[in-house]
């Protein structure tokens, strides 16, 4: 009977502990699947955070004292770059090389001050002459235009032949000459108010052609010249031929 006893209360104290084996493996099966679940939800909150494998990270920003350099150093740059594209050629025709040294835009004008100018007869075409004008002066100078030309006591300066125009300004180093045509009268006598005089000035332009500048010169006569309203006088030339082909 004791034996029986015995045996009853093993046998209920090995079935007390499978209980307490399974409640405490349920309890842990539980505690596992909690976690797992709570694991999966903060997963997709974390994820959402953090950028995509595709995605780049912006670049960095510069401070703004490197900035505002590398601004000074582009318009400097860009300033130079201007300064380089901004400068304009001066005209051929006014720009000439002395003793092979570039000596820039000719811009002064020749006149009494550093040229000479003589008037003498040609046999041809009939009642013309030569008006030469020569730098004297030690840097180039340009004969603008034409002549201002004045007999005796005249008022007025005589027309000049628009046909006679040249391409160019006539740009005169030291010692070289330009010539105008002049006609004093006409062949046929048909020009009115004619007188003779032994005296010439010479008036020169200056560069905007608004009137004459510098000095006058003096044009020495060897004899008396008729002149009439037909008087004409060309642009200045670079050459004698063409100043007497009108």
């Amino acid at each position: 009977m004791r034996n029986l006893r015995f045996d009853r209360a093993a046998r209920t104290s090995a079935l007390g502990t499978a209980a307490l084996i399974a409640a405490l493996s349920l309890t842990a099966c539980q505690d596992g699947g909690q976690a797992a679940a709570d694991a999966s939800t903060t997963t997709p909150g974390t994820s959402d955070t953090q950028p995509s494998a595709g995605t780049e990270a912006p670049a960095p920003q510069t401070g703004g004292a490197a900035a505002s350099g590398s601004g000074k150093d582009s318009d400097s740059d860009a300033g130079q770059a201007s300064g380089t594209g901004t400068t304009k050629a001066a005209p051929a025709s006014d720009t000439r090389q002395d003793d092979g040294k570039d000596t820039g835009p000719v811009t002064r004008s020749c006149d009494g001050g550093n040229s000479k100018v003589t008037l003498t007869p040609v046999p041809r075409p009939v009642n013309h002459m030569l008006l030469t004008v020569t730098n004297t002066g030690s840097t180039a100078c340009n004969a603008y235009y034409y002549p201002f030309l004045r007999f005796g006591e005249a008022q007025s300066t005589p027309p000049v032949i628009e046909e006679s125009k040249p391409q160019a300004v006539v740009t005169l180093l030291p010692g070289e000459s330009a010539y105008a045509g002049v006609m004093t009268s006409s062949a046929d006598g048909s020009g009115t108010g004619g007188y003779s005089t032994r005296k010439a000035v010479v008036h020169f332009q200056g560069r905007d052609g608004s009137g004459s500048t510098g000095p006058s010169a003096n044009a020495p006569l060897s004899k008396a010249v008729y002149v009439d309203s037909t008087l004409t006088v060309t642009y200045w030339q670079s050459d004698m031929d063409d100043a007497l082909m009108y």
